[in-house]
Formats: C-alpha cells, sequence, structure tokens
C-alpha cells in the first residue's frame, strides 16, 4: 500500500478517512488544528463528500458528529483537551447512548502548556465515561487506531477517545496506508428509544454500559496496541504508553534491555498483564505523559510500596516527559550530557523572542485606543477571552487583567459589575464570541448590567492559523436579537489615524450606565490572501 509522510494529527485525520469516514467535526485548537484541516484539504475526502467544515466550538460538534452516529454513519470529533470541558455535557451522555455508526472523539492534549492555558489529561475523561481510550505511540499507530477504531466503536457500541499529546500531533513519521473502507449506508438505530436519555430509558443504558465494561477489559486484554514482553532482569519493570515509549527506547539504544516491559496502547488497563508485571518484578517504573493516571490506577492494584513515578517524584509531577527525564528515572545519565548547555549560557547565547502581535495587526490599535480611553479609570477593569488579542497582558499594552477559558470575558466582566467595578471592559474575539460568548451576552442584557464589550472582529479565528469564524458578518445582528440597544452597537476600523475617533467612541460608551457593544473591525493580515475569504467579505460589504 501507499506509503505517506505524515504529522501525527494528519495520520489520523487519513485513517479515519481510509476507515470508511463520512464526516468530521471539531473546532479549532492547537494542537489539534491539523486533523481537521488535513481532511478539508484531501482531494479524497472532497471526492467522497466527507463533512469537514468547522463547528461553532466543541459542544456541537460533539452532537453533530453523535447525530452522523444516529444515522448509521462514521463520524469523527476533534478538539484539543480544553475544547472537551466543552463538549463533556454531549461526550460523557454519549457513553450512555452509545454508537450506531463508528464515533471517534480525538483530543490532543498540550502537557506543559505549549499553547492553553493547563495540562490536563484527558484520559480521566475516557476513564470518567467509562470508554476505551486509544493511545498512540507513533503516527503509524495514530493511522491504525483511527482505521480500526471506528470498526470497535460499531462492535463494542459505544464512543471512542483517541488521546494524543503535542509532540506526536506535531512530529513527522512515514506511515504505510491501508485499504480504503467504503462509508457506511444510511440506517438508523434498532431501538428507537437508544438516543432518547429520559431517566427511565438512561437507567436501563446505563446499566447496560456498566455491563459492557468487562467486555472492554478483555478487548483491552487481547488488543494489538498492548503488548506484554517478558524480560531476565525482573528487580525492575517498565509499564509505558504513548510517546514515553519511544523516550524508553531512545534511553536503551546503546544497552540491552532486559527487563519486562508493558506497552499501553488501549484502556482500560489489561488487568491481567497489569497484575502479571507487579507480580514478576521488584519495582515497576511507570512513564506517561500527562497526568499519574496508570500509576494511580496499579496502586489500586497492589498494596506494594514498589510502584514509581510521577507520584513518588521520580518523574516530574509536571511538565511533557523527554528522554534526559526518562534516562534519570532509569538511573542512567542523561542523554548527551555533554552537549547540553546550561541555562546561563543558553540565554547568553540565544535572544528571547515572547510571542508578540503581529506588525500591523488591528488589535494593536485597538489596545492603544482603549488604554487611554481608561487612562482615566482605576486600573484592573478589563477582562479579556482567548485569541491573539490575549498578548495585550504583555508589555508594552498591559491592557487585560485576565483570560481564563473561552467566553470568560463578559461573564467575568459581568461578575465584576455586579461586585462594584463599574464600567467594566471585556475584550472577545469574532469567533470566540459565537463560540461561547453569545450566552454571556444574554446575562449582560436581561440583568442591564453596566459592562462595555469589544468584540474584535478580525473575520477569522486568527490564534489557530485562520480558520473560518462562525460569527463572519453576523455580530450586529447577533447582538441586536440579544437585546442590545443598536444604538450602543458602535463599529469603528482599528487604524493609527482612526486614534482619535476610537477613543471618543470608548469613552462615550464607558460613561454609559448600560450594556454596550463595540466592535473594532479590520481583516487579519495573515489573510489577506485568502481569495475565498476576501470574496466572502466582499459580498458581506464588511470592507
Amino acid at each position: 500500500m501507499q506509503k505517506l509522510l505524515l504529522l501525527g494529527a494528519e495520520a489520523i485525520a487519513q485513517g479515519a478517512i481510509d476507515g470508511g469516514m463520512s464526516g468530521v467535526y471539531a473546532y479549532p485548537g492547537t494542537p489539534s488544528t491539523e486533523i481537521t484541516e488535513y481532511v478539508q484539504h484531501y482531494e479524497l475526502a472532497k471526492e467522497r463528500n466527507i463533512h469537514s467544515k468547522w463547528s461553532a466550538n466543541e459542544k456541537t460538534a460533539m452532537e453533530s458528529g453523535l447525530g452522523m452516529s444516529y444515522a448509521g454513519k462514521r463520524a469523527m470529533v476533534c478538539m484539543k483537551h480544553v475544547g472537551l470541558n466543552v463538549a463533556a455535557d454531549a461526550f460523557m451522555n454519549s457513553a450512555i447512548t452509545g454508537t450506531n455508526g463508528g464515533l471517534l472523539v480525538t483530543v490532543a492534549d498540550d502537557p506543559s502548556m505549549h499553547s492553553s492555558q493547563n495540562e490536563q489529561d484527558s484520559r480521566y475523561y475516557g476513564k470518567f465515561a467509562q470508554i476505551p481510550i486509544l493511545e498512540p505511540s507513533s503516527q503509524q499507530e495514530a493511522y491504525d487506531m483511527a482505521y480500526t477504531g471506528f470498526q470497535m466503536s460499531e462492535r463494542l457500541g459505544v464512543p471512542i477517545l483517541i488521546r494524543i499529546t503535542t509532540r506526536l500531533a506535531h512530529s513527522r513519521a512515514a506511515i504505510e496506508r491501508k485499504q480504503l473502507l467504503d462509508q457506511n449506508e444510511i440506517s438508523l438505530p434498532s431501538n428507537p428509544h437508544q438516543f432518547v436519555l429520559l431517566p427511565n430509558f438512561a437507567r436501563v443504558q446505563y446499566k447496560g454500559l456498566l455491563n459492557s465494561f468487562s467486555g472492554f477489559i478483555e478487548d483491552s486484554e487481547t488488543s494489538p496496541f498492548n503488548e506484554y514482553r517478558d524480560g531476565s532482569d525482573k528487580t525492575l519493570g517498565i509499564l509505558t504508553c504513548g510517546l514515553a515509549y519511544n523516550y524508553l527506547m531512545e534511553s536503551f539504544q546503546d544497552k540491552p534491555f532486559n527487563h519486562p516491559l508493558l506497552k499501553i496502547g488501549q484502556y482500560p488497563m489489561p488487568r491481567k498483564k497489569v497484575e502479571k508485571l507487579l507480580n514478576e518484578c521488584d519495582e515497576v517504573l511507570v512513564l506517561e505523559d500527562g497526568y499519574p493516571m496508570i500509576e494511580e490506577v496499579l496502586k489500586g492494584y497492589t498494596a506494594k510500596e514498589n510502584i514509581k513515578g510521577r507520584l513518588d517524584g521520580s518523574i516530574p509531577r509536571d511538565g511533557e516527559l523527554n528522554p534526559n527525564i526518562v534516562a534519570q528515572a532509569l538511573g542512567f545519565e542523561e542523554k548527551k550530557k555533554e552537549t547540553l548547555l546550561n541555562d546561563a549560557e543558553l540565554k547568553e547565547m540565544i535572544k528571547a523572542r515572547p510571542p508578540a502581535m503581529c506588525t500591523g495587526c488591528g488589535h494593536i490599535d485597538a489596545y492603544n485606543a482603549l488604554n487611554e480611553a481608561l487612562s482615566e479609570y482605576t486600573v484592573g477593569r478589563v477582562f479579556s477571552d482567548i485569541g491573539c488579542y490575549t498578548l495585550g497582558a504583555l508589555p508594552p499594552f498591559n491592557a487585560i487583567n485576565s483570560c481564563v477559558d473561552m467566553g470568560a470575558s463578559i461573564t467575568m466582566a459581568k461578575g465584576a459589575s455586579d461586585a462594584g467595578i463599574v464600567p467594566a471592559v471585556a475584550v472577545i474575539g469574532d469567533s470566540t464570541f459565537t463560540h461561547s460568548g453569545m450566552t454571556g451576552l444574554i446575562d449582560v442584557v436581561n440583568e442591564k448590567a453596566p459592562i462595555t464589550i469589544l468584540i474584535s472582529d478580525n473575520f477569522t479565528a486568527g490564534m489557530t492559523g485562520g480558520q473560518d469564524s462562525a460569527a463572519l458578518g453576523k455580530i450586529e445582528d447577533i447582538c441586536e436579537g440579544i437585546g442590545v440597544d443598536p444604538a450602543h452597537i458602535r463599529v469603528f476600523v482599528p487604524m493609527k489615524k482612526n486614534h482619535d475617533e476610537m477613543v471618543r467612541i470608548i469613552r462615550e460608551e464607558l460613561s454609559f450606565e448600560g450594556v454596550s457593544v463595540i466592535i473594532p473591525r479590520r481583516q487579519c493580515i495573515q489573510t489577506m490572501r485568502n481569495v475565498e475569504l476576501n470574496k466572502r467579505i466582499t459580498e458581506l460589504n464588511l470592507r
């Protein structure tokens, strides 16, 4: 079969396409974005009419994927780890409805928070929902898991969670493709109440989920993704998963590997294999990228104090693994230690390059105007959201005071105004506004809270690479439909030449004792060559 050189994220997309997928549903978020983008740009996906439009947020994506599964077709839902928090309502309940067509939920975790607010481990969500989890250690496994995951979902009758991390998502390797499978035909569930979670039906189906769990464990025992390798040196056994397996193998490149090894790629844990490792080895070292989930499970299997990992300090409690951390945990010297520079030497050689907004970005002009307009007020009253504009927290702007989660700017500003901080200001982007800011605006309008909201409209989801914004051409209508007085929906073009006008408008709305929305509107400079977007902007008369 054909071989391709793919990122881990792209390998998952290719595996899903070849595995008979009919639709992918997602909201962009690093490091998961490339999965959906690969499908969008792949000619075979277009020929097979695979749905690949961006969803408004992760919850709507999860629900749409569940709807395609209901219809008997195979669907994949993609998001970053914090996006699973947004999708959690539908995700948790999908374990109880079960599936009709195969359903994969692919979540990209971000240990060390390279581009995220936290480093939560999505395996806990799979454990919480009591469904199987797949965790690849290579691009080929990522492809294979996506390819076979649909069949697994249909065979076991539940969604399957695929968990990857940043390093796998954004590193490249050769993969070998399998036979291209046909898409499923439409077929409705045989049980007409399967997707009706009224308590009467849900109680029955939840019991079914619990009864199925022993089958999930048995499936893990025979899974090709779970491998037990015996070894002669039983003073130490090693249990590893995901990319940690590669770091382990790298540590033994120049020496024989004689320890018993259990490599995990499918959960729930294969208990018989785990107990064999625990019973035969004096100590067990757990290498996992993320939270100590496996380590905690192992401590539930034995009363022995012979398990090493993140909980006992053998591995740092936070951050992603790397070959040096694994080598140190094994008692080896750090890999290539003689070639490494210390922190002081690195700082001397490499100039710091903190993230910054692009030269000419409209957010810059908007923040300069906002700072001047707010100069007559006390500090600490600007609540921001998640996007490129969050860089307004850094010098030279120092313009914002919060960044917590998608949509939190408006609701945090409301809470602050309820506490007496008036006026309170929210800064949110166009894509984030339709993702999860609209519901907060409803609360603000219902209570007539004295808040000024800046919806910085650059026509795209700029932070993740210029994906489609669900807000394009709709912001004023949405705000007016929610109940904002049209007289206090103000629009300006954030440019230096308009600075005085911008300051005047912001000051007028700050002094208004009610809800006001200001829309700084200028296209993201990184999308200027996007022909399709430019055409839509012109058609909507947004110039």
